[in-house]
Parts: structure tokens; C-alpha cells; sequence
């Protein structure tokens, strides 16, 4: 039995969006599987958790503040590497960890 836990931000979708989505996702299970037999074992958790458990960059979530701070910073970093890293190694070399 295929088990899918999705986690959110509490508060942020309806009862009747959450339900839609387990919906959605469920015939996304269907689908890959092949078989309409397959509906009756697909489960959905859908989990929501209070804003102060979540954090992006390592900083606190502020809701869409968060995401353009981050987004933001990621455009920054993106920016200063040299070339195209592929590997990890690359990358690494490319964007080093920085003390604080």
C-alpha cells in the first residue's frame, strides 16, 4: 500500500482543498500504478504544522516574506558562482561554505 504524507503550513488550505488534493493525489497513485484497483489502498496524510516548526535558510517561516527573502538569497548565491558546477565536489568549490 502506497503511503503519502504531505506536510503544511497550518492554516494555509481549506478542508475542502485538502480534501481535493488527497483526492488529486490518490488518482496520481492510480495513474503510475496502472490498475483502478489500486484507489482503495492509496493512503494520504495530510499533516499541518504551526508556522514555528517550519524554516527556510535556517531562518524562521514569516509566510510569503520567507519565500522572497530566500529566493532572493538563492538568486545571490546562484549569481556568484563561476561556471556550471555538475558534481558536488563542483559545487562545493564553486559556492565554499561561509563562517559566520
Amino acid at each position: 500500500m502506497p503511503f503519502v504524507n504531505v506536510k503544511l503550513v497550518d492554516g494555509v488550505f481549506t478542508e475542502s482543498e485538502k480534501h481535493a488534493m488527497a483526492a488529486a493525489l490518490t488518482d496520481v497513485m492510480v495513474k503510475f500504478e496502472g490498475s483502478e484497483a489500486f484507489r482503495e489502498v492509496v493512503w494520504v496524510l495530510i499533516e499541518e504544522l504551526h508556522t514555528d516548526g517550519w524554516h527556510i535558510g535556517g531562518e524562521p517561516f514569516r509566510g510569503p516574506l520567507s519565500l522572497m527573502d530566500s529566493l532572493g538569497r538563492s538568486k545571490a548565491v546562484y549569481e556568484s558562482i563561476d561556471g556550471h558546477p555538475v558534481t558536488r565536489p563542483e559545487l562545493a568549490a564553486a559556492a565554499p561554505v561561509i563562517e559566520k
